[in-house]
């Protein structure tokens, strides 16, 4: 009996321990015993496990998919780019009441009429070349000689010379060398054989089916390439709103009217960047055409679409082009001038379209990193090859809009694109842990070309210091970093006294950028200014005295720094401050505090939670030792108690904020008094909540 009773135990806790878990089951939890509350540490970040393994296994099986199955996947890319391209056109010949498969048709018929022609015109441009090569080398023949017959061809030999004379230096002993012997009579030289008999191999004459095959074989891949890329182009056009929606349902299915504003928007910015980068190639290959033409190097219209063509290479695309008309226009001339000519053709159109008409046309950059453009570049080609290499910058800007618009897809505008991998507010955080003022410095005198003073310490200084409170409260910051970061904040305080609390004019807007964000997302710009401030010459007298309005530090370890914020503006406005941290007002001390010409007292918050009993409390003995109003910044805006009226009434205060600018602009309302203070009215729901909490009612 003591057996089964045993083993029915052991089945029950076996079964506990299943449906429980170990951590259910006290007296079976394994591992050593957990520490006490006041003992606990942060446990260390997670180790990648199932979930990054399977992000780098789907990384790879892209990867390799891309690569093998390129001959599939490359003229789709194609044909999606050159859906961006011909969209425009098509939406003009449907506002023409053309209709939808009219217009794709016309379309695509005179993109296939521009593609072909061009193809022709290269053909017989090609094939008018080399029969004419052989006539350029003569004159190549005579160059080279002369090259070698200068300076140009006796250099090898100095250098040669120059080394002999070096290891022959190098390898002389110091001591005096012994007497040379006498030369051995040298031996006869062996008889040469006699060469080999000539040996010629005549090839068949070819017949005409292997000439058409070496001649069509070549050509067949790449026009069964273009002919799938416009089959596939016409679905693309035909079908645009369907693949859209599916695109929609497919990453943002739960905002529909954000995500379709972010598609439309992001194919329109696509489709004018590729118009306007294959216009302004086309013109660059124009120029270059002509400008060959004039000089008088041969095939110009080949040279002229070779330049269009390798405009699309970041960088480094124009010189490449240039490279055979310069050695063609040098194969040409018996003299350099011809070459030199060339080369300067180049030299200035490349810098002139790239440096003054690009950034007049595009306005802004296109959103991607030079970084990533090179980066980019390399992947494609290794991927694809040449055509790769082409249609890289178009591939990868189509990637960062996506990136940009698409929530799941952001960590390639994180990788690719060339906005700030960290925000203002993260910067200043960041420059505050390194005890780094010069470079917070620095960042904020440039934000505040853009912005005014209470704008910058709203958006940015307010934020970092929310970002260090939070870090504070979970017990990440060590006692030396959070000194740094208060001597930092306090340094940037300091040295932005001089700057006047004004708006900065307004510069003139240019487009945005391609990868430019959708319209409903935040971009860190000037926030709109919902009250304006009062003029300053309305402010009393008594409101202008040092100490007139008391700023309260909470008793966060970072409060103290935002009321300094608050100071400096109200400074600025013609009101006359007093900082005091959180300890002078407590119970043993504030009755040694001086409250003489307090016309109101501004308490701050940077970080604070459910009903703080404490700022009950505090608010009770302010109002005991000054009968002044009390503004209360909880610069959290989506903190519980700016959002219950009952929990605001509990407080006691008169005024809530959760920004600087709202608080100045409370603060010159009540000193002008446009504004009067409220008085406390004990309403229903103040009654309720003071009911609910046995707390007495406010006097």
């Amino acid at each position: 009996m003591l057996k089964d009773r045993l083993a029915v135990e052991d089945v029950v806790c076996r079964s506990a321990r299943v449906s429980r878990g170990p951590a259910e089951i006290p007296h079976m939890r394994p591992g050593p015993p957990t520490l006490p509350p006041s003992e606990t540490e942060i446990e260390p970040p997670a180790v990648p496990g199932l979930s990054g393994l399977m992000t780098l296994a789907v990384g790879v099986v892209v990867l390799a998919g891309l690569y093998v199955g390129r001959e599939v996947f490359l003229p789709v890319v194609m044909a999606i780019l050159l859906a961006f391209v011909l969209a425009p056109f098509v939406e003009v010949l449907r506002r023409w009441r053309l209709g939808r498969v009219p217009s794709v048709i016309v379309a695509v018929l005179v993109a296939v009429g521009i593609i072909v022609s061009l193809g022709a015109v290269i053909g017989f441009q090609l094939a008018g070349l080399a029969s004419d090569l052989p006539r350029y080398q003569t004159t190549i023949e005579t160059k080279v000689g002369s090259l070698r017959e200068g300076t140009l061809g006796k250099l090898p030999s100095l250098l040669k010379d120059f080394g002999r004379r070096f290891d022959r230096a190098v390898a002389e002993p110091p001591q005096e060398q012994a007497p040379a012997r006498p030369a051995a009579s040298a031996p006869a030289a062996p008889a040469e054989p006699s060469g080999p008999l000539p040996v010629e191999v005549h090839e068949p004459e070819p017949t005409p089916f292997q000439m058409a095959r070496d001649v069509l074989l070549p050509v067949l891949g790449p026009l069964a390439t273009m002919g799938i890329v416009f089959v596939v182009l016409v679905f693309i056009l035909m079908q645009r709103e369907d693949l859209r929606d599916r695109m929609i349902r497919l990453f943002g299915a739960s905002d529909l009217h954000r995500t379709t504003v972010a598609m439309d928007d992001a194919a329109r910015r696509l489709s004018r960047y590729f118009l306007t980068q294959l216009a302004l190639n086309a013109s660059f290959g124009v120029v270059a055409g002509i400008g060959l033409w004039i000089i008088g190097v041969p095939s110009p219209v080949l040279w002229g679409v070779f330049a269009a063509l390798m405009r699309f290479v970041p960088y480094i695309g124009s010189f490449l082009a240039a490279l055979p008309p310069i050695l063609l226009a040098a194969a040409v001339d018996p003299g350099w001038s011809m070459a030199l000519m060339a080369m300067a053709l180049f030299l200035i159109g490349e810098p002139l379209m790239g440096h003054v008409i690009e950034p007049i046309v595009y306005g802004q950059s296109t959103g991607l990193s030079p970084f990533s453009v090179v980066i980019s570049a390399i992947f494609w080609t290794w991927l694809w090859g040449p055509v790769g290499l082409l249609i890289a910058t178009p591939l990868t800007l189509c990637l960062v809009v996506l990136g940009r618009h698409v929530e799941r897809l952001e960590f390639l505008d994180v990788l690719l694109g060339d906005r700030p991998a960290l925000t203002p507010a993260e910067n200043l955080y960041q420059r505050m842990l390194a005890g780094d003022p010069d470079e917070a410095l620095d960042s904020a005198e440039l934000l505040l070309k853009e912005r005014s003073l209470t704008s910058y310490y709203d958006e940015v200084a307010l934020k970092g210091l929310q970002l260090a409170a939070n870090d504070a409260t979970r017990g990440v910051l060590t006692q030396r970093q959070l000194d740094q970061v208060k001597d930092v904040i306090r340094a940037l305080v300091q040295d932005l006294s001089p700057h006047s609390d004004v708006e900065p004019e307004p510069h003139e807007t240019k487009d945005e950028p391609v990868a430019s964000p959708a319209s409903t997302q935040p971009d860190n710009k000037e926030p709109a200014v919902a009250q304006p401030m009062p003029p300053d010459s309305n402010v009393p007298e008594a409101w202008r005295a040092d100490g007139a309005i008391l700023c309260v530090a909470g008793r966060g370890p970072l409060d103290e720094a935002a009321s300094e914020m608050l100071a400096q503006l109200l400074n600025k406005h013609g009101l006359g401050t007093r900082v005091i941290p959180h300890s002078a007002v407590s119970r043993r001390e504030i009755f040694n505090l001086d409250m003489t010409g307090v016309q109101m007292v501004c308490i701050s918050y940077l970080e604070i939670s459910g009903t703080p009993a404490h700022l009950r409390y505090l608010l009770r003995r302010l109002k005991q030792k000054a009968k002044a109003p009390a503004l209360v910044g909880l610069w959290p805006a989506e903190d519980a108690v700016l959002k219950s009226e009952a929990m605001r009434a509990t407080l006691g205060a008169d005024y809530y904020v959760s920004s600087l600018r709202d608080a100045v602009v409370q603060c010159l309302k009540t000193a002008t008094g446009e504004e009067k203070v409220p008085e406390p009215a004990n309403t229903p729901a103040v009654e309720e909540a003071m009911a609910a909490k046995r707390l007495p009612l406010p006097a």
